[in-house]
């Protein structure tokens, strides 16, 4: 593993530690309000200085992170599992199973998914609660995002079970499900691996568009896009340059997964 890579890597682990333990740092919760300094400066008492509803930014920085680490490896997760469940059955059983599912996979790759995602999303009552607004985007996410892994782990699939030892396989006796179970899906496992950890990143910054746009993890809990909302206000920034920080955290991060996503690819 190369040294940036493992930087990349250390660097992941040490934001994820990080916004697992806020308590570490406050023990002011992300909703508590400082009603008499709202929108202040940093401060001793608030190193990010306080938003214009008076709570903690590093507070609700830290919180917010830990929603979208938790939420965008969740959604990859799903993503991929149905990747590989969708791709892999219709690799392994060819002819008109793969051409169907091929060709859903590519409408669902014509269509603009993020826009796709703000619809659905904008259907879903404004006054839902915080932790089910979550647990939809996180299955929207992972629910629309399966098409392009599908196609890799199709063609992967179609080339192991031609191989011989699935041929073996089959002329002892195993067939149908076991047969994809216990001998596709094994060697699909690299492969699955790295396509988790491509997705990670895109559904962080899928997630912080959705919140961007007031269609993602509803207020109060904090999210990358319900942060970055305050930055949308450019010209008074310069004046306040200590709210660029959760953008420099999102920026950090998904650099980090795609520099560590190079580690996976060589592994494949």
């Amino acid at each position: 593993m190369k040294r940036v890579q493992q930087v990349a890597i250390s660097f992941i682990l040490l934001v994820a530690a990080l916004s697992l333990l806020p308590q570490v740092f406050s023990t002011m919760s992300y909703a508590q309000q400082f009603r008499d300094i709202p929108d202040a400066a940093p401060s001793h008492q608030h190193l990010l200085g306080t938003d214009d509803l008076g709570r903690d930014r590093l507070v609700r920085l830290l919180y917010g992170t830990r929603v979208s680490l938790l939420l965008a490896p969740s959604a990859a997760l799903l993503s991929t599992v149905m990747a590989g469940m969708i791709g892999g059955a219709a690799g392994f059983a060819g002819h008109r199973v793969e051409k169907l599912v091929m060709a859903i996979a590519d409408l669902f790759l014509s269509m603009p998914w993020l826009f796709l995602l703000i619809i659905v999303r904008a259907l879903l009552p404004l006054n839902i609660a915080p932790m089910e607004s979550a647990a939809v985007t996180f299955i929207l996410l992972g629910g629309l995002g399966w098409a392009a892994t599908a196609r890799v782990i199709c063609v992967d699939s179609k080339s192991l079970a031609g191989s011989d030892f699935v041929l073996l396989a089959r002329a002892s006796g195993v067939d149908g499900w076991h047969l994809f179970v216990s001998h596709i899906l094994p060697n699909l496992r690299p492969l699955l691996l790295a396509q988790f950890v491509i997705l990670i990143p895109v559904f962080i910054l899928a997630e912080a568009n959705l919140g961007m746009l007031g269609l993602g993890v509803v207020e109060p809990l904090p999210s990358w896009g319900g942060l970055l909302r305050e930055i949308e206000n450019i010209p008074s920034l310069s004046m306040r340059p200590w709210q660029f920080v959760p953008f420099a955290l999102l920026v950090a991060v998904v650099s980090s997964f795609h520099l560590a996503v190079k580690r996976q690819e060589s592994t494949i």
